[in-house]
């Protein structure tokens, strides 16, 4: 299920059919929600296209960072290089705002080496790509496609005590988008530092709702607060 091939629906096996172990792994892979859970531990080759070196990351490498986790299907796909691109684009902003950035896919090292050497949207790339060739990465966080060894488009924001915050997953043909990404990165870092909460669409500089001390005056009475106006502006 690569970018180029059409959209199908994953056919579960049926119940009476599934050994513990396929229930385990249908657990595991596409039936839960990571967010306000601890990330999964995880340990990797990859590739750093800012040194040309392969190496080794791993969770620990992240404690006490924001990381964003951004699986995508394969190497030498179509919509997946665009992804990519997007992202490294905004890599200094999301440096300047304290975050690092892992892409994994389960193609190996080797490939993630030639791909980021051919794919001219690739050139300068500076993200690091872990291989997970066995799925066991993609599996811990939910996204693995048993049937076809490929991860889904997931993103997955964690905060620097290691919660997931916020996990956005899509099927293959449909990229996401990345200036969105660093709004909500924006918002829940403004969280993370004062209590406060983020309306909808808010950005630096916008409303938020003080409910860590005015939390009585605005319980139902949102709207006296702030407009619909103001949300959409």
């Amino acid at each position: 299920m690569g970018c180029d091939s059409e959209l199908k629906a994953i056919e579960e096996p049926k119940k009476e059919e599934k050994t513990l172990k396929e229930e385990e792994k249908m657990e595991r892979t596409q039936a839960g929600v990571l967010v306000l859970r601890k990330m999964p531990e995880f340990k990797m080759d990859a590739y750093d296209p800012k040194t040309g070196k392969y190496i080794t990351v791993s969770s620990d490498d992240y404690k006490g960072k924001w990381l964003v986790v951004c699986f995508y299907p394969a190497d030498f796909t179509f919509v997946c290089p665009t992804e990519i691109a997007a992202m490294n684009a905004k890599y200094d902003e999301l440096q300047k705002l304290g975050v690092e950035v892992l892409a994994v896919s389960t193609d190996t090292k080797f490939s993630h080496k030639r791909f980021a050497e051919t794919e001219p949207l690739l050139k300068d790339l500076k993200l690091v790509i872990g291989a997970d060739p066995t799925g066991e990465v993609s599996r811990k966080f939910g996204v693995l496609i048993e049937e076809e060894g490929l991860a889904l488009r997931g993103r997955f924001l964690i905060n620097p005590d290691g919660v997931v915050v916020a996990e956005e997953v899509q099927g293959p043909s449909v990229g996401r988008s990345v200036n969105e990404f660093i709004r909500q990165i924006q918002a829940w870092q403004h969280v993370y530092k004062t209590g406060e909460v983020c309306p909808a669409n808010w950005r630096p500089g916008k409303k938020t709702l003080p409910v860590n001390t005015k939390a009585e005056e605005l319980t139902g009475r949102v709207g006296d607060y702030v407009t619909v106006e103001e949300l959409l502006s």
